[in-house]
């Protein structure tokens, strides 16, 4: 009974998500009450849902909803996923200038555009992309601030600059000169909060991070299978005690193969639990507190429901949980690739893309999104490329703590994405 008062009531949610999700349908199809009514200016009102709950971002002094939206999703025509995030109190809105060909930015300053009241509920983050240099940076910036019809962002990540990259993988460029940049663009109010994404080499850039004063916040891979690493826990706690806000990406840890026997396992365990496996990977995350948001791509209502019926629900899970999830991290490790690439790259120096591979490899067979993962490997150099069948990845192979069998892996990435 006691377990019963402290969560919400899981068939009680399931009827208030039912009813909100037919109101979408009839919104979206465009259904009216009474077609003879004449239309009323369109205005966001009070939620009457269960919110998302909030936790504070490191020191800034600001709380945001514990899940956030990832926007990596063409939001421009996507726009009842915004209403609906924000009936559950999800206004922590993650984007970059690079999705979605810059549809993502573009859909949430369509939003604003029509509801500009609705600006100082939302936290806004957003990502240059492939910038070489701090001009090119304040340049993306001033960009993203015009597309998403605003005049600030709310906290603005960096990524990697020496090369087209998705997160920062060398702590070598957080520099003074950046640093400077950031005092200005805060002086300036054009940006609240800074910090970087990484889902390569996390735990070296995490713990180069936290010795630095400048840095507000981190977007990094954290998931039941990161857990397991110590140095990234050394680098999480590192983070947490200087003051650093940490946001959980990649939290399914989806791998490099399509669905094993483990993962059949996995379902089954947590399905009596009263889970779907996702949902138990984002409460896994969320026991740790010093992590504040996970960031997760909603690509339609129903993952939205359902994430929010994650983190809603109070049931804790249990030792055995945990445990379930280390058995199987351990059991499935050669078809995860945890992104430490500074160890292939050091045994394998001349093939430097070997993570991003395993990353584009991710997204062909775990998430889907096939066209993604082609425009990203085309984009590694046509050199590099012409090599990737005939280099022995052996050195690499010895080295992986994962033990990835990583040549088998690239040749079917080349078959599959060239």
């Amino acid at each position: 009974m006691k377990e019963k008062h402290n969560k919400i009531d899981r068939r009680g949610f399931l009827k208030t998500m039912g009813a909100a999700g037919m109101g979408s349908v009839f919104a979206s199809a465009g259904v009216q009450a009474d077609p003879n009514e004449p239309k009323a200016p369109e205005k966001p009102q009070e939620s009457r849902l269960p919110q998302v709950p909030k936790r504070k971002l490191g020191k800034t002094g600001v709380e945001v909803p514990c899940l956030s939206l990832g926007g990596t999703i063409n939001l421009l025509e996507n726009q009842i996923m915004l209403k609906k995030a924000l009936e559950w109190g999800v206004t922590y809105w993650d984007t970059s200038d690079s999705y979605e060909g810059g549809n993502s930015e573009l859909g949430i300053g369509n939003y604003l555009s029509k509801n500009p009241d609705m600006r100082e509920k939302l936290f806004i983050v957003t990502k240059a992309y492939g910038t070489k240099t701090i001009e090119d940076t304040e340049v993306h910036l001033q960009e993203s601030i015009k597309k998403m019809a605003t005049k600030y962002v709310d906290l603005y990540f960096i990524m990697e600059r020496e090369k087209d990259e998705h997160g920062l993988s060398d702590p070598s460029q957080l520099t003074d000169r950046l640093k400077r940049w950031v005092k200005l663009k805060k002086k300036w109010k054009q940006i609240r909060f800074f910090g970087f994404s990484t889902h390569k080499n996390m735990a070296q850039c995490l713990s180069a991070a936290a010795k630095l004063d400048w840095i507000d916040a981190i977007m990094t891979t954290y998931n039941f299978r990161v857990m397991q690493d110590p140095q990234m826990q050394a680098a999480v706690e590192a983070c947490h005690k200087a003051g650093i806000g940490l946001v959980a990406m990649k939290t399914q840890a989806r791998g490099q193969k399509v669905e094993t026997e483990e993962d059949k396992k996995l379902l089954g365990h947590f399905l009596k639990r009263g889970f779907t496996p996702g949902q138990a990977k984002i409460k896994a995350v969320l026991e740790d507190k010093r992590i504040s948001s996970v960031c997760s791509r909603m690509g339609n209502i129903a993952t939205l429901t359902e994430n929010v019926a994650a983190v809603l629900d109070k049931t804790k899970l249990t030792q055995a949980d945990m445990q379930i999830f280390r058995e199987y991290a351990q059991g499935s490790c050669s078809g995860y690739c945890a992104g430490c690439a500074n160890i292939c790259g050091s045994a394998l120096p001349e093939m430097p893309y070997i993570s991003d591979i395993m990353r584009y490899l991710m997204y062909y067979n775990s998430y889907g999104e096939k066209k993604e993962a082609r425009e990203l490997f085309a984009q590694i150099p046509v050199n590099v490329r012409n090599r990737l069948l005939v280099t022995d990845y052996s050195p690499a192979e010895a080295c992986c703590p994962q033990h990835i069998p990583i040549g088998e892996l690239v040749a079917e990435a080349v078959g599959k994405l060239a």
